[in-house]
Parts: C-alpha cells; structure tokens; sequence
C-alpha cells in the first residue's frame, strides 16, 4: 500500500479513538449530540483502517517511515 502516510502506532491510535467515540456517542451521551459524537467518531475509525488521512496528505505530512530509510 505505497498510498498510507499512517504509521502503525498512529493507525492503532486512530482506530482505538474511533471506537472509542462511537461507543459515548451512540451508547452512552444519544440524542443529537451523541449522533454527531458517533459521526466525527468514524472519521479517525476509517483514516486508522484504511492507512490513509486526507489531512496529512493535504500538509504533506507522514508519521510512517518511508521505505528507503534505514538506521
């Protein structure tokens, strides 16, 4: 996937983030508030999944390690 500017640890962040939004906005807060808690929820749940976010790549901003480097 040469497309993802996530690194693995900021993946695993989103995805725990995501879950974790979606469960106080749906479960816990409802009403209107807890239904736009859930949505803004799923932003970090699909960047985290997919590997790919839209902001970074609007900055030209990477947390993951490019191939070609080595320590």
């Amino acid at each position: 996937m040469s497309f993802a500017n996530e690194a693995s640890w900021d993946r695993i962040a989103r995805v725990v983030l995501g879950v974790v939004l979606l469960i106080v906005g749906f479960g816990v807060m409802g009403g209107t508030g807890g239904t736009i808690l859930g949505i803004v929820g799923l932003v970090p749940l699909l960047t985290g999944l997919v590997g790919w976010c839209p902001a970074y790549a609007l900055f030209h901003f990477s947390t993951k390690e490019s191939a070609g480097t080595s320590a």
